[in-house]
C-alpha cells in the first residue's frame, strides 16, 4: 500500500506558468473549412487577394451622380441638372454623364461613364424631370474607386490570424468559401477515483457524481480544444496505466484527482514511471495539489479533485496552455476595481485566488472549501492575494479578475 508523503517542493505561481508554456507548443496539422464555419479559428494560409474589392468605381451614397464642377456654385446659385435615368443596385448603366446632366444612383451602384462625384439624396430637390443641387460637391465626394478596400494581388490576411467575424467578411468580400485553418488539439479528459460516479447512474453510500469532467470540456472547448471524455477510472494503478496510454492519442491529457499524497493518489508516480514530472504541487491556494508533466513529448495534467480548486486551476493554467496548442490569441484578463465587502486574513502562506461575487461596486468572498463547487458558480471573478499579504480590510479598493 502506498504510505501517505507531504509535498516536497511546491513551485510558484510563476514557475508553474513558465514550465507549462515552455512544454506546450502549437499544433501544425491543417484541415479545410467552409468559410461560415471559420470563424473562431486560426488562418493556416496566407490569403491573397484574386480580385480588387470593390471591383469598380461605385455610389457610396443614395444620390446623384453628376460632374462636379456642375455643383460648384450650389451654395450661391440655383443649379438645376437633367435626370437622364435611374441606376438601382446590381445594375449597370450606358448612360454617360454630360455637363447639365445627372443620374440617379443608388448605394454600391457602378459610377456611370462621365460623373466624378455623388451629391447625397440629402442635399437635392427633385423637380418633375430636374433636380435642384443645394449644396457642392468636389470630383470624387461619395465614390469608392475600384480596389479602394482591397487591390488585387495584396496579402490581406496573414497564416495565423484568429478569424473573428470582421474577418470572415473579408473572405467572403474575396468570394472565398473554404479556407484553411489549424485543426484544434485534441485533448482526452479522464476523472479518476473510485468514489466517483457518472451523472445518471445510482449512487453508493460515499460515492458522489463526476463533476470535474464536465467542467473541464466546457472551459476547454471554449478556449479552442477539441474534448474527448474517458470513462472514469478507479484507484487501480494497472487501470491508470492503460488510460493514460490510450489517452495519449490526444495531444494533451488532463486527469482529475489521484494528483495529491493521500496513499491512493497514484498519478505522480506513474506519470514519472511513463515519462517525467516536471512539478507536483503549487504554491497557490485553492489548488496546491497540481500536477505537470511530459509522456512522449506531449503535456498531461493533474488536476486537484476538489471542484473549485480544479476549476480555479483550469482558468489560471490550462486556458493558457490551450490557447497557445489552438495557436489563439492569449486571453486578456478582464478587471474591474470593487471594494472589499468583508475583512480577509490570509494565512495559508501561499497565493491565493480568492473568489468573490460583485455587487453594486462590492466584492463578497463567496470561497466556502475546495469542495464546494458552488464556490465557482457563484463567483464573478476572483482576487489574486500575494503570499505576503496578510489581510484586506473591509472597504479596501482591490483589483478583481472577470471569470469568462
Amino acid at each position: 500500500m502506498k504510505e501517505m508523503e507531504p509535498f516536497s517542493l511546491l513551485v510558484s505561481h510563476e514557475e508553474a506558468e513558465k514550465l507549462i508554456l515552455s512544454n506546450t507548443k502549437a499544433i501544425d496539422r491543417m484541415e479545410s473549412l467552409a468559410v461560415d464555419s471559420a470563424v473562431g479559428r486560426v488562418l493556416a494560409e496566407d490569403i491573397l487577394a484574386d480580385k480588387s474589392v470593390p471591383p469598380f468605381d461605385r455610389s457610396a451614397m443614395d444620390g446623384y451622380a453628376v460632374i462636379a464642377q456642375d455643383t460648384f456654385d450650389a451654395d450661391q446659385h440655383e443649379v438645376l441638372l437633367e435626370v437622364d435615368g435611374v441606376i438601382h443596385a446590381g445594375e449597370v448603366s450606358d448612360i454617360t454623364v454630360t455637363r447639365g446632366h445627372c443620374v440617379q444612383i443608388a448605394t454600391g451602384s457602378p459610377k456611370p461613364p462621365g460623373a466624378d462625384a455623388v451629391v447625397m439624396v440629402e442635399f437635392t430637390e427633385k423637380k418633375g424631370d430636374k433636380v435642384l443641387i443645394t449644396k457642392p460637391v468636389y470630383p470624387g465626394a461619395n465614390i469608392s474607386k475600384l480596389g479602394e478596400d482591397i487591390k488585387k494581388g495584396e496579402t490581406v490576411l496573414k497564416k495565423g490570424t484568429f478569424l473573428t467575424p470582421a474577418k470572415i467578411g473579408t473572405l467572403s468580400a474575396l468570394g472565398r468559401t473554404e479556407v484553411e485553418v489549424y485543426q484544434k488539439p485534441r485533448v482526452s479528459i479522464i476523472a479518476t477515483g473510485t468514489e466517483i460516479v457518472q451523472p445518471g447512474q445510482p449512487l453508493s453510500p460515499g460515492q458522489i457524481y463526476d463533476v470535474n469532467s464536465f467542467t473541464l470540456e466546457a472551459i476547454l472547448k471554449r478556449n479552442g480544444a477539441s474534448i474527448q471524455r474517458h470513462p472514469i477510472i478507479t484507484d487501480d494503478p494497472k487501470l491508470l496505466r492503460e488510460g493514460i496510454k490510450k489517452a495519449l492519442e490526444s495531444d494533451m491529457v488532463v486527469l482529475s484527482g489521484g494528483s495529491s499524497v493521500g496513499e491512493k493518489d497514484l498519478l505522480a508516480g506513474i506519470v514519472e514511471e511513463m515519462g517525467q514530472v516536471l512539478f507536483h504541487g503549487v504554491q497557490i491556494k485553492p489548488g496546491k495539489p497540481t500536477l505537470f508533466g511530459l509522456i512522449d513529448g506531449k503535456p498531461i495534467f493533474g488536476m486537484p479533485g476538489f471542484p473549485t480548486s480544479c476549476l480555479s486551476n483550469a482558468h489560471i493554467f490550462l486556458v493558457p496552455a490551450i490557447r497557445r496548442m489552438a495557436g489563439l490569441p492569449s486571453g486578456n484578463e478582464r478587471t474591474v476595481r470593487a471594494k472589499m465587502g468583508k475583512r480577509i486574513v490570509s494565512s495559508s502562506g501561499r497565493k491565493q485566488f480568492l473568489t468573490v461575487r460583485i455587487e453594486n461596486g462590492i466584492a463578497y468572498p463567496v470561497f466556502k472549501h475546495s469542495g464546494a463547487i458552488t464556490s465557482m458558480a457563484q463567483a464573478d471573478g476572483y482576487v489574486m492575494l500575494p503570499v505576503n499579504l496578510d489581510v484586506i480590510e473591509e472597504g479596501q479598493e482591490i483589483e478583481v479578475i472577470i471569470l469568462d
